[in-house]
């Protein structure tokens, strides 16, 4: 840790102008927010037009019965006008809260005073913290309630996507803030409290923490949290469990279990995602892509998501999230002590002074936004290739495995795409901006042009249940 520590300490060194520069953070913060917002917004423009297209790609014609590529551009406009006003919204709210210089200095005085009734002073800062974020995250969903309604009630209900309830809605939103209390509040007080103890050596530190907390999740987000909204049960025996236990003893995947859950308790849309210890792997499947889709089809989608494990992906996105996560933490310090951005957002002298991390932490992710949009769309990139990569390791399982039970894997990841696709009323036409700012995976189209040069079938030469 003494390496890594010289090197925070260096870039401390280089960065510490920052402290000191008489910069209207306020200023910085409200424009470069209303650049993004008129970016996202400038990207939905370019977007939406295409969703007037009478017909999908000719490549695609075929797989598409014109009354479901309707129902799609239709799904596809709805949602582009919600998420334009969605999102002026939620930037109006914010340019409020942050431009009256009174919300955040109230959050604060507010939780000081709800500290000073339960009879604690302001030496507990860490508790007073942790009730900062409680009244912060509480005031913000208020407002935006109304935009999550909308979503599941009108937009996904009008499109026959929504499985909720109201009472389950909200049941979900209970769950979630009691998970919140559960986890969160002991997690921002041990990285508060590493603030404290570690003193200028907290990176190393924070990051250690951090990642331990990671590794935990793992474990304790499928078998306490995920329970607590779908239930996971053995995927019954049959033709699909054979294949993927199959597929998976080929490839000496450590699958320990395979599990079906009821995401159609919430939505008709489709999945399967693996997770895990590298020792001990489970498999996750929709049991709406159960309903979609043929045993062969959802193998296909199996052999991609191995081909991520195959190629480490999620350990190499996890190493990039580290040196995120170390250059955010390593460059916060500069930030940590400074008055004068506390004083740009309304903050008290008596605050400024001796600024509270988690104050300081939140304005400094507010002036981080224009890097992390950069970061988002570089990320994107980064998923896009492993997409093909995990395609790839698909179409070319019956070559390295030398087995004739894997032919043809190409061909059924094809069908699969597609039949996911029309299920879940995705666009087909995307423009290319858009995608690569929004998007973490290619486009349908891009995705099987991949597979056919990979050797897969060709894309007119499909056989697709077009019926759907």
């Amino acid at each position: 840790m003494d390496f890594l520590h010289s090197q925070v300490a260096a870039l401390q060194g280089r960065l510490a102008f920052v402290a000191v520069e008489p910069i209207p953070w306020q200023t910085y913060v409200l424009a470069f927010s209303w650049v993004i917002c008129t970016f996202e917004s400038y990207l939905l423009l370019r977007q939406y037009p295409l969703y007037s297209k009478p017909a999908p790609p000719q490549v695609l014609a075929q797989h598409f019965d014109q009354e479901v590529f309707d129902k799609s551009q239709k799904y596809g406009k709805h949602k582009a006008k919600y998420s334009l006003v969605a999102g002026l919204y939620k930037q109006v709210l914010d340019t409020v809260q942050l431009a009256s210089g009174v919300y955040y200095p109230w959050a604060w005085s507010v939780s000081g005073q709800i500290l000073g009734k339960a009879g604690y002073g302001a030496e507990y800062q860490i508790t007073q913290s942790i009730l900062f974020v409680f009244v912060l995250t509480f005031t913000s969903t208020i407002p935006t309630l109304p935009l999550g309604l909308y979503q599941t009630f009108v937009l996904e209900e009008q499109h026959g996507f929504n499985k909720m309830t109201l009472g389950l809605y909200f049941a979900d939103m209970a769950k979630g803030w009691a998970l919140g209390i559960v986890f969160g509040a002991p997690l921002l007080a041990t990285f508060l409290y590493i603030f404290e103890w570690a003193g200028d050596r907290f990176v190393p530190w924070l990051m250690a923490f951090l990642f331990i907390f990671q590794m935990a999740m793992v474990v304790i987000y499928p078998t306490i949290i995920q329970p607590l909204f779908n239930k996971l049960s053995p995927l019954p025996a049959g033709d699909l469990r054979t294949r993927i236990e199959s597929l998976a003893t080929k490839l000496s995947f450590p699958l320990k279990h395979l599990y079906e859950i009821d995401g159609s308790k919430r939505s008709s849309h489709s999945n399967a995602y693996f997770f895990g210890l590298p020792w001990s792997k489970h498999i996750v499947i929709f049991d709406t892509l159960i309903k979609q889709s043929k045993p062969e089809e959802v193998e296909a989608v199996l052999a991609h998501e191995l081909g991520h494990w195959f190629y480490y992906h999620p350990t190499k996105l996890l190493l990039v999230s580290q040196i995120h996560l170390f250059t955010i933490l390593a460059i916060f310090p500069a930030f940590r002590n400074a008055p004068p951005l506390l004083r740009s957002f309304g903050f008290p002298e008596d605050v400024c002074a001796n600024p509270p991390p988690i104050i300081a932490f939140l304005l400094y992710q507010m002036v981080l936004t224009p890097m992390e949009a950069v970061v988002g769309m570089a990320l994107n990139a980064v998923s896009r290739r492993f997409e093909y990569q995990a395609d790839r390791f698909a179409c070319e399982l019956q070559t390295q495995l030398k087995d004739d039970d894997m032919r043809d894997m190409g061909k059924r990841l094809g069908r699969a795409l597609i039949t996911l696709h029309v299920e879940n009323l995705s666009t087909v036409w995307v423009d290319w901006l858009y995608s690569a700012y929004h998007h973490s995976h290619p486009t349908l189209t891009e995705r099987l042009k991949a597979l056919e040069s990979f050797g897969g079938e060709p894309v007119d030469k499909l056989e697709t249940k077009k019926e759907l």
